[in-house]
Parts: C-alpha cells; sequence; structure tokens
C-alpha cells in the first residue's frame, strides 16, 4: 500500500512498536511513546541492510521519498548509502583526520621513547604539519601535498627538520595503513625529493684559554638561579642537553655522588651513570635549597611541573655572548671529548661516559656501569682541571 500524507499523520503508537509500508523499500517506523522515523530496507551483496531518512514530522513523506531515491541511486551505482554516511560522519568527527590519527600513534608509541623525544616529536607535527595538514583524512594525503608542507620547513633553512619530519609521517602513515584507515605511505614517493642537509658539527670550543674564559663567563653570567646552576654543571657533567635539563632529584645519589640516567631517558636507551665530582655535587647541592622538592633539578621558568625549555641553555650562552656557531649546549660534549683525549685518558672509558653506542646491544644494556672506578677518577680530574682553566 502507498502511504499519503495524511495516514502518515494519522498513525497513532501501539503498544508494540510496528511499521507502515511505502514503495521501493520505504517504510514509517511507530514507536510505542510515538516517535516516528523513516527508513530505507534495500540490498547490497545479496545482504538486507537498512538506514534511516529522517524523522516525522521533520521530515515529510515527499522529502522521504526523495531521500529514498537519491539512496537508490547510489545503490544501482554499487555504493552503500549506510557506508557512505558512516564515512562523511567518521571525517565531520576528525576520527581520521591526519591530526587525530598522529595523536593516537603517539599515545601508543610514546611509553618507548625518552621524555625528550616525545615533546620533540609532537613539537615538530604541531609547528609543521598539523596547521596544513591536520585536519585532512589521512587516507585522501598524496605525496604532492605533503611535499609541499615539506618544502615550507626547507624554505626556513631547517632541511634536517625537513627530512626528520618525513620519517615521522611514515611512520603515522604505516600505523595508519596497519590499522586499516589508510591504503598506503605517500611520503615514500618522497624517498630523494628532499634536499639534503648538510653534515652537522656541533660548534664547540677546545682551546684551553678559551675555554677558561667560556667558564668564566659563564660564573658571571646573569641568568635564574636554576638556569646558572645548569650551565655550570653542563660542561662538568657533558651529558647530552635533553638529558640535562629533564634531570629529576630522584636520579641523584648525593651519598653515592652519581647521577643515574634512567634508560628511557637516553639516546641508546640504556641506564647511564654520571660519577659526580665535588665541584658538581656543590652545584646540586646549593640548587636544592630552591628546587629540591620538586620534581625537576632545573624546573622550568613559570612551573616547577615541568623541565626548563629544550633552548633555554642555547638562549643563556647567547646572551653572554656565543654565537650559534661559536658554542652550543651540546659543545660541552665535543669540549670534553677533545680535551680528555689530549690528556691520555682510556678511550673506552671517554667513550662510556659520553654515553655513546655499545654496537652489541645486550651487552650495552648490561655494561652501563663498565670502567666506572676509573670514570670516577676521570670526572674528578676533568672537574679540577675545569676549575684550573677558570682561574688562571
Amino acid at each position: 500500500m502507498v502511504l499519503s500524507a495524511v495516514t502518515v499523520k494519522q498513525a497513532k503508537p501501539k503498544e508494540k512498536k510496528y511499521v507502515l509500508k511505502d514503495e521501493k523499500g520505504l517504510y514509517l517506523e511507530i514507536s510505542p511513546a510515538g516517535g516516528k522515523w523513516w527508513r530505507l530496507r534495500y540490498w547490497m551483496n545479496k545482504k538486507e541492510n537498512r538506514i534511516s531518512l529522517g524523522v516525522y514530522p521533520e521530515t515529510s513523506l515527499a522529502e522521504a521519498r526523495i531521500r529514498r531515491d537519491e539512496a537508490r541511486l547510489k545503490i544501482s551505482k554499487g555504493i552503500d548509502p549506510a557506508l557512505e554516511r558512516k564515512k562523511i560522519q567518521l571525517e565531520a568527527s576528525g576520527e581520521r583526520h591526519f591530526e587525530n590519527i598522529a595523536r593516537n600513534w603517539a599515545k601508543k608509541f610514546s611509553p618507548t621513547w625518552s621524555e625528550g623525544h616525545a615533546e620533540l616529536t609532537l613539537r615538530r607535527l604541531e609547528l609543521n604539519i598539523f596547521p596544513y595538514l591536520g585536519k585532512r583524512p589521512i587516507n585522501e594525503i598524496t605525496a604532492s601535498e605533503l611535499l609541499t608542507t615539506l618544502q615550507r620547513i626547507e624554505k626556513r633553512g631547517a632541511l634536517e627538520v625537513a627530512r626528520r619530519v618525513r620519517g615521522i609521517c611514515s611512520m603515522i602513515f604505516r600505523y595508519a595503513v596497519a590499522s586499516g584507515i589508510a591504503e598506503r605511505d605517500p611520503s615514500a614517493d618522497l624517498l630523494g625529493a628532499l634536499t639534503p642537509p648538510p653534515k652537522r658539527h656541533f660548534a664547540s670550543i677546545t682551546d684551553p684559554k678559551r675555554v677558561g674564559q667560556l667558564l668564566r663567563d659563564i660564573d658571571n653570567c646573569k641568568a635564574s638561579f636554576p638556569v646558572y646552576c645548569a650551565l655550570r654543571l653542563a660542561p662538568l657533567v657533558f651529558v647530552r642537553p635533553g638529558e640535562l635539563r629533564n634531570a629529576e632529584w630522584k636520579e641523584i645519589d648525593f651519598k653515592a655522588k652519581e647521577w643515574r640516567i634512567p634508560a628511557h631517558k637516553t639516546k641508546m636507551k640504556s641506564t647511564h651513570i654520571v660519577p659526580l665530582s665535588q665541584q658538581s655535587l656543590n652545584i646540586l647541592k646549593e640548587l636544592y635549597q630552591l628546587t629540591g622538592q620538586g620534581q625537576y633539578v632545573f624546573p622550568a621558568v613559570r612551573t616547577f611541573s615541568r623541565p626548563m625549555s629544550e633552548n633555554t641553555i642555547l638562549v643563556a650562552l647567547r646572551r653572554i655572548g656565543y654565537e650559534k656557531g661559536e658554542m652550543t649546549g651540546h659543545g660541552f660534549r665535543s669540549m670534553a671529548s677533545t680535551l680528555l683525549n689530549e690528556q691520555g685518558w682510556n678511550r673506552d672509558a671517554i667513550e662510556r661516559q659520553l654515553g655513546h653506542s655499545e654496537r652489541d646491544k645486550v651487552r650495552a644494556a648490561y655494561n652501563y656501569a663498565e670502567f666506572l672506578s676509573e670514570r670516577r677518577s676521570m670526572m674528578q680530574a676533568w672537574a679540577d682541571y675545569l676549575e684550573g682553566l677558570k682561574n688562571v
């Protein structure tokens, strides 16, 4: 029976849900509470399906028939209207947007990363990718779109950042493929498309006279006390900048005179022991009076709940007159490596203290205390040497 507008309007609720059929699969469903829904019954691939076409009276009989005919046209072309609607809803909700997938990827894998790496990875996406591709459905992003976005980074002269961001995007696309959200990784088409960055060398000072001047300039630095202490400690311990700024008080053992950096914070993913010279201990004991009740040894300026920012040491060096091409936070490592090797210390002990990788990863996991006695002597001798240079 073909429905009429009057029949639809006068349909009353019953004790149980029932339907009034129109034609071509369209029917009106009436609930015991009086609600009326238009639905279409159809078949795709020999399977029965149903889709809602609206609520009466907001959707009239005439409008329901128009929607039915539009759905049937799609069905005739092999398009499932229910699946199409679900796809549109997913895209509208942002579930398949690149940014949402990227954040899900980071949430899943970041527990295996160091804190510094996790923070840097997300920040690179937030600055370079999300503003341009974040709201795009990940399965629709093309290699050309991604290249255009990466070239924005290249135009800033940040060639190494562009290369690393492409690698991050590749991991996100492959995660989407494995999750059934995307079909392929378009970044794979960009191998060789980006300008290769020049080989990087961290600026450092290794001439003993200039090292002495640097240490005197650090002593006269007008920075906040935590930053001042970080600058004074950096040449004494020569750890990676991220390891220094993320140091926590629970890692410092004043009695054992050592700082144990947990594996998840180190680049090589193995525990790193830093023997603390008397000079280092004195700096830390001074700072403990100010920040010792918090988590981080070197907290951020505005809050003790986060470590100081990545560029804090670099900015402090600039303020005392050392430009980017002259000295960096990482440069304290090169300084120590060069001068300790020149002084004839055991090269293996130096490499272990620098936290450089052990080719045998299993061996590395258990040998973090290798040459420890020699390293303790070396770190105290190094601190005494620096103190001598400063006081010349």
